[in-house]
Protein backbone atom coordinates (compact mmCIF):
# COMPACT_ATOMS: atom_id res chain seq x y z
CA UNK A 1 0.00 0.00 0.00
CA UNK A 2 1.40 3.03 -0.81
CA UNK A 3 2.12 5.61 2.16
CA UNK A 4 -0.28 8.61 1.41
CA UNK A 5 -3.22 6.36 0.69
CA UNK A 6 -2.13 4.59 4.34
CA UNK A 7 -1.75 8.68 5.30
CA UNK A 8 -5.49 9.27 4.01
CA UNK A 9 -6.90 5.84 5.63
CA UNK A 10 -5.39 6.45 9.02
CA UNK A 11 -6.68 10.55 9.12
CA UNK A 12 -10.39 9.04 7.65
CA UNK A 13 -10.31 7.08 10.62
CA UNK A 14 -9.33 10.22 13.27
CA UNK A 15 -11.47 12.59 11.94
CA UNK A 16 -14.44 10.67 11.87
CA UNK A 17 -13.89 9.66 15.20
CA UNK A 18 -13.14 13.52 16.36
CA UNK A 19 -16.96 14.51 13.96
CA UNK A 20 -18.29 11.87 16.30
CA UNK A 21 -16.67 12.95 19.70
CA UNK A 22 -17.48 16.35 19.61
CA UNK A 23 -21.32 16.17 17.92
CA UNK A 24 -21.75 13.67 21.44
CA UNK A 25 -19.83 16.76 23.49
CA UNK A 26 -22.05 19.50 22.01
CA UNK A 27 -25.09 17.14 23.30
CA UNK A 28 -24.04 16.19 26.20
CA UNK A 29 -23.17 19.98 26.90
CA UNK A 30 -26.67 20.84 26.30
CA UNK A 31 -28.64 18.32 28.58
CA UNK A 32 -26.21 19.34 31.19
CA UNK A 33 -26.68 23.29 30.41
CA UNK A 34 -30.57 22.26 30.87
CA UNK A 35 -29.98 20.27 34.16
CA UNK A 36 -32.52 22.18 36.96
CA UNK A 37 -32.28 23.49 39.59
CA UNK A 38 -28.89 24.79 38.71
CA UNK A 39 -28.30 24.89 35.20
CA UNK A 40 -24.58 24.73 34.14
CA UNK A 41 -24.78 27.78 31.79
CA UNK A 42 -21.50 29.23 30.72
CA UNK A 43 -18.74 27.44 32.53
CA UNK A 44 -20.57 23.99 30.68
CA UNK A 45 -19.70 25.79 27.20
CA UNK A 46 -16.66 26.71 27.80
CA UNK A 47 -15.71 23.42 28.68
CA UNK A 48 -16.40 22.74 26.18
CA UNK A 49 -14.59 24.51 23.84
CA UNK A 50 -11.45 23.17 26.07
CA UNK A 51 -11.77 19.74 25.46
CA UNK A 52 -11.29 20.38 22.05
CA UNK A 53 -8.53 22.92 22.04
CA UNK A 54 -11.24 25.44 20.56
CA UNK A 55 -11.20 28.16 23.24
CA UNK A 56 -8.65 30.86 21.69
CA UNK A 57 -10.26 30.10 18.16
CA UNK A 58 -13.80 30.73 19.89
CA UNK A 59 -12.33 34.17 21.82
CA UNK A 60 -10.95 35.50 18.59
CA UNK A 61 -14.46 35.32 16.98
CA UNK A 62 -14.98 37.92 19.43
CA UNK A 63 -18.60 36.49 20.46
CA UNK A 64 -19.96 35.59 24.00
CA UNK A 65 -19.79 32.24 25.63
CA UNK A 66 -23.51 31.55 24.89
CA UNK A 67 -24.81 28.55 24.16
CA UNK A 68 -26.14 28.60 20.63
CA UNK A 69 -22.51 30.68 19.55
CA UNK A 70 -20.45 28.12 21.05
CA UNK A 71 -23.12 25.37 19.50
CA UNK A 72 -22.65 27.04 15.95
CA UNK A 73 -18.70 27.24 16.19
CA UNK A 74 -18.25 23.62 17.41
CA UNK A 75 -20.73 22.34 14.78
CA UNK A 76 -21.27 24.65 11.52
CA UNK A 77 -17.92 26.77 11.48
CA UNK A 78 -16.09 26.21 8.92
CA UNK A 79 -13.27 28.22 10.47
CA UNK A 80 -13.08 26.35 13.24
CA UNK A 81 -10.71 23.02 12.52
CA UNK A 82 -12.50 21.25 15.11
CA UNK A 83 -15.80 21.43 14.26
CA UNK A 84 -18.10 18.83 13.03
CA UNK A 85 -18.30 20.63 9.63
CA UNK A 86 -14.48 21.10 8.99
CA UNK A 87 -13.99 17.49 10.64
CA UNK A 88 -16.33 15.78 8.05
CA UNK A 89 -14.89 17.77 5.19
CA UNK A 90 -11.49 16.30 6.06
CA UNK A 91 -13.21 12.99 6.45
CA UNK A 92 -14.66 13.20 2.96
CA UNK A 93 -11.73 14.51 1.06
CA UNK A 94 -9.89 11.56 2.80
CA UNK A 95 -12.24 9.01 1.83
CA UNK A 96 -12.32 10.43 -2.13
CA UNK A 97 -8.69 10.05 -2.50
CA UNK A 98 -9.18 6.60 -1.52
CA UNK A 99 -12.56 5.91 -2.46
CA UNK A 100 -11.77 1.99 -4.11
CA UNK A 101 -10.48 1.11 -1.18
CA UNK A 102 -13.45 1.29 1.04
CA UNK A 103 -17.14 -0.26 0.16
CA UNK A 104 -20.01 1.10 -1.09
CA UNK A 105 -21.01 1.58 2.52
CA UNK A 106 -18.44 3.27 3.95
CA UNK A 107 -18.58 6.10 0.91
CA UNK A 108 -21.99 5.86 1.46
CA UNK A 109 -22.12 6.84 5.39
CA UNK A 110 -19.57 9.24 5.14
CA UNK A 111 -20.94 11.16 2.25
CA UNK A 112 -24.42 11.47 3.56
CA UNK A 113 -22.50 12.84 6.78
CA UNK A 114 -21.26 15.58 4.98
CA UNK A 115 -24.11 16.50 3.40
CA UNK A 116 -26.13 16.96 6.78
CA UNK A 117 -24.31 20.39 6.24
CA UNK A 118 -24.86 21.40 2.77
CA UNK A 119 -26.02 24.40 2.46
CA UNK A 120 -27.32 24.14 6.08
CA UNK A 121 -27.80 27.47 8.24
CA UNK A 122 -27.21 28.26 11.41
CA UNK A 123 -29.69 26.38 14.16
CA UNK A 124 -32.36 28.34 15.73
CA UNK A 125 -33.05 26.94 18.85
CA UNK A 126 -31.80 24.07 20.84
CA UNK A 127 -33.74 21.20 19.45
CA UNK A 128 -32.42 21.86 15.98
CA UNK A 129 -28.84 21.81 16.96
CA UNK A 130 -29.98 18.31 18.24
CA UNK A 131 -31.30 17.06 15.72
CA UNK A 132 -28.59 18.45 13.59
CA UNK A 133 -25.84 15.74 16.26
CA UNK A 134 -27.88 13.06 16.40
CA UNK A 135 -27.94 12.87 12.43
CA UNK A 136 -24.31 13.47 12.33
CA UNK A 137 -23.70 10.49 15.46
CA UNK A 138 -26.54 8.31 13.11
CA UNK A 139 -23.80 8.38 9.98
CA UNK A 140 -20.58 8.10 11.87
CA UNK A 141 -22.02 4.71 13.87
CA UNK A 142 -23.17 4.14 10.45
CA UNK A 143 -19.50 4.29 8.83
CA UNK A 144 -18.40 2.39 11.94
CA UNK A 145 -20.56 -0.60 11.39
CA UNK A 146 -19.55 -0.30 7.76
CA UNK A 147 -15.85 -0.96 9.05
CA UNK A 148 -16.57 -3.40 11.02
CA UNK A 149 -17.93 -5.45 7.84
CA UNK A 150 -15.16 -4.94 5.43
CA UNK A 151 -12.56 -7.10 4.71
CA UNK A 152 -9.80 -7.79 7.01
CA UNK A 153 -7.01 -5.58 5.54
CA UNK A 154 -4.46 -2.95 5.78
CA UNK A 155 -7.37 -0.50 5.08
CA UNK A 156 -9.57 -1.40 7.88
CA UNK A 157 -6.65 -1.54 9.91
CA UNK A 158 -5.43 1.86 9.20
CA UNK A 159 -8.85 3.43 9.66
CA UNK A 160 -9.29 1.55 12.59
CA UNK A 161 -5.46 3.44 13.99
CA UNK A 162 -6.37 6.61 13.61
CA UNK A 163 -9.96 6.13 15.64
CA UNK A 164 -7.91 4.53 18.48
CA UNK A 165 -5.33 7.31 18.55
CA UNK A 166 -8.07 9.65 18.25
CA UNK A 167 -10.45 8.01 20.88
CA UNK A 168 -7.23 7.93 23.27
CA UNK A 169 -6.68 11.65 23.01
CA UNK A 170 -10.40 12.98 23.34
CA UNK A 171 -10.97 10.90 26.67
CA UNK A 172 -8.11 11.60 28.26
CA UNK A 173 -8.65 15.36 27.34
CA UNK A 174 -12.57 15.01 28.37
CA UNK A 175 -11.59 13.31 31.76
CA UNK A 176 -9.00 16.16 32.10
CA UNK A 177 -11.00 19.23 31.73
CA UNK A 178 -13.89 17.77 34.35
CA UNK A 179 -11.73 16.92 36.82
CA UNK A 180 -9.51 20.19 36.78
CA UNK A 181 -11.23 22.86 35.58
CA UNK A 182 -15.56 21.94 35.10
CA UNK A 183 -16.64 21.90 38.89
CA UNK A 184 -17.83 25.88 38.97
CA UNK A 185 -16.53 27.74 42.26
CA UNK A 186 -18.63 27.29 45.50
CA UNK A 187 -19.80 23.91 44.12
CA UNK A 188 -19.30 20.96 46.80
CA UNK A 189 -17.16 18.02 45.09
CA UNK A 190 -20.01 15.41 45.50
CA UNK A 191 -22.78 17.33 45.47
CA UNK A 192 -25.85 17.78 42.91
CA UNK A 193 -23.84 19.92 40.03
CA UNK A 194 -20.61 17.62 40.59
CA UNK A 195 -23.11 14.45 40.48
CA UNK A 196 -24.40 15.62 37.52
CA UNK A 197 -21.18 16.62 35.20
CA UNK A 198 -20.11 12.96 36.05
CA UNK A 199 -22.76 11.46 34.67
CA UNK A 200 -22.58 14.02 31.72
CA UNK A 201 -19.00 12.66 31.06
CA UNK A 202 -20.40 8.90 31.34
CA UNK A 203 -23.43 9.94 28.59
CA UNK A 204 -20.61 11.49 26.20
CA UNK A 205 -18.44 8.25 26.03
CA UNK A 206 -21.41 6.29 26.29
CA UNK A 207 -20.72 4.25 29.14
CA UNK A 208 -23.20 4.56 31.99
CA UNK A 209 -24.88 0.98 31.29
CA UNK A 210 -20.75 0.54 31.33
CA UNK A 211 -20.65 1.44 34.64
CA UNK A 212 -23.65 0.18 36.15
CA UNK A 213 -22.50 -3.53 35.16
CA UNK A 214 -19.43 -2.86 37.08
CA UNK A 215 -19.66 -1.28 40.00
CA UNK A 216 -22.51 -2.10 42.33
CA UNK A 217 -21.78 1.64 44.24
CA UNK A 218 -23.49 4.61 43.11
CA UNK A 219 -21.56 7.13 40.90
CA UNK A 220 -18.85 8.26 42.21
CA UNK A 221 -15.75 10.18 40.72
CA UNK A 222 -13.38 7.31 41.46
CA UNK A 223 -15.07 4.99 40.34
CA UNK A 224 -15.54 6.87 36.63
CA UNK A 225 -11.75 7.97 36.86
CA UNK A 226 -11.33 3.71 37.14
CA UNK A 227 -13.29 3.35 33.99
CA UNK A 228 -12.33 5.33 31.83
CA UNK A 229 -8.88 5.15 32.21
CA UNK A 230 -7.76 1.28 33.47
CA UNK A 231 -10.46 -0.89 32.49
CA UNK A 232 -9.99 -2.44 29.33
CA UNK A 233 -13.54 -4.15 28.69
CA UNK A 234 -14.92 -0.38 28.14
CA UNK A 235 -13.75 0.79 23.82
CA UNK A 236 -13.40 4.50 24.70
CA UNK A 237 -11.50 3.91 28.16
CA UNK A 238 -7.45 5.13 27.90
CA UNK A 239 -6.90 1.31 28.57
CA UNK A 240 -9.21 -0.03 25.82
CA UNK A 241 -7.73 2.38 23.14
CA UNK A 242 -4.30 1.49 24.06
CA UNK A 243 -4.98 -1.99 23.64
CA UNK A 244 -7.01 -1.98 20.23
CA UNK A 245 -3.80 0.20 18.91
CA UNK A 246 -1.30 -2.15 19.59
CA UNK A 247 -3.50 -4.92 18.42
CA UNK A 248 -4.15 -3.03 14.96
CA UNK A 249 -0.25 -2.19 14.82
CA UNK A 250 0.32 -6.18 15.32
CA UNK A 251 -1.62 -6.65 12.23
CA UNK A 252 -0.27 -4.17 10.07
CA UNK A 253 3.06 -5.25 10.93
CA UNK A 254 2.34 -9.21 10.03
CA UNK A 255 1.47 -7.66 6.73
CA UNK A 256 3.54 -4.99 5.57
CA UNK A 257 6.55 -6.05 7.33
CA UNK A 258 6.95 -2.37 9.38
CA UNK A 259 7.98 -2.75 12.55
CA UNK A 260 9.91 0.06 14.60
CA UNK A 261 9.49 3.10 16.89
CA UNK A 262 5.48 3.16 17.11
CA UNK A 263 5.27 -0.74 17.81
CA UNK A 264 7.99 -0.34 20.71
CA UNK A 265 6.04 2.50 21.96
CA UNK A 266 3.00 1.32 21.76
CA UNK A 267 4.05 -2.08 24.08
CA UNK A 268 5.53 0.06 26.45
CA UNK A 269 2.36 2.01 26.27
CA UNK A 270 0.21 -1.07 27.04
CA UNK A 271 2.75 -2.69 29.76
CA UNK A 272 2.32 0.46 31.59
CA UNK A 273 -1.56 0.81 31.50
CA UNK A 274 -1.40 -3.57 32.68
CA UNK A 275 0.54 -1.85 35.96
CA UNK A 276 -1.54 1.19 36.52
CA UNK A 277 -4.33 1.67 39.28
CA UNK A 278 -6.69 4.56 39.16
CA UNK A 279 -6.08 5.04 42.84
CA UNK A 280 -2.50 5.94 42.20
CA UNK A 281 -3.20 7.81 39.60
CA UNK A 282 -5.75 10.30 41.48
CA UNK A 283 -3.29 10.59 44.79
CA UNK A 284 -0.03 11.18 42.72
CA UNK A 285 -2.08 13.50 40.02
CA UNK A 286 -4.68 12.59 37.88
CA UNK A 287 -3.99 16.38 35.83
CA UNK A 288 -0.23 15.36 35.42
CA UNK A 289 -0.98 12.01 34.41
CA UNK A 290 -3.63 13.23 31.52
CA UNK A 291 -1.01 15.87 30.58
CA UNK A 292 1.77 12.76 29.62
CA UNK A 293 -0.90 10.72 28.43
CA UNK A 294 -1.50 12.96 25.50
CA UNK A 295 1.60 14.32 25.21
CA UNK A 296 2.74 10.48 24.96
CA UNK A 297 -0.46 10.13 22.58
CA UNK A 298 1.20 12.98 19.93
CA UNK A 299 4.18 11.41 20.10
CA UNK A 300 2.97 8.35 18.91
CA UNK A 301 1.08 9.37 16.42
CA UNK A 302 4.21 11.18 15.12
CA UNK A 303 5.63 7.86 15.10
CA UNK A 304 3.46 6.28 13.32
CA UNK A 305 3.75 8.68 10.57
CA UNK A 306 7.22 7.96 10.49
CA UNK A 307 6.96 3.95 10.68
CA UNK A 308 4.55 3.70 7.77
CA UNK A 309 6.26 6.92 6.04
CA UNK A 310 3.04 9.22 5.52
CA UNK A 311 4.02 11.82 3.41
Amino acid sequence: MLSRTAASLYWLGRYVERADFVARLVEATIRLDALSPRPAGEAAWASALSVTYSDDGFAATGAETAAMEVARFLTLDPANPGSIVACLDAARNNAKAVRTALTRDAWTAINRAWLIFNGRGKPATTMETLTLVEAVKAETRGFEGAIHWMMRNQATWFIRLGAAIERADNTARLLDVKYHLLLPKGERVGGTVDRDQWTTILQTVSAVTAYRWLYSEGLKPALVIDLLTTRFELPRSLAGCIEETVEVMTLLGKRTGLHGEADRMARARLAAMQRTRSGDVIVRGLHEYLTAFIRENGLLHAAIARQFRFS
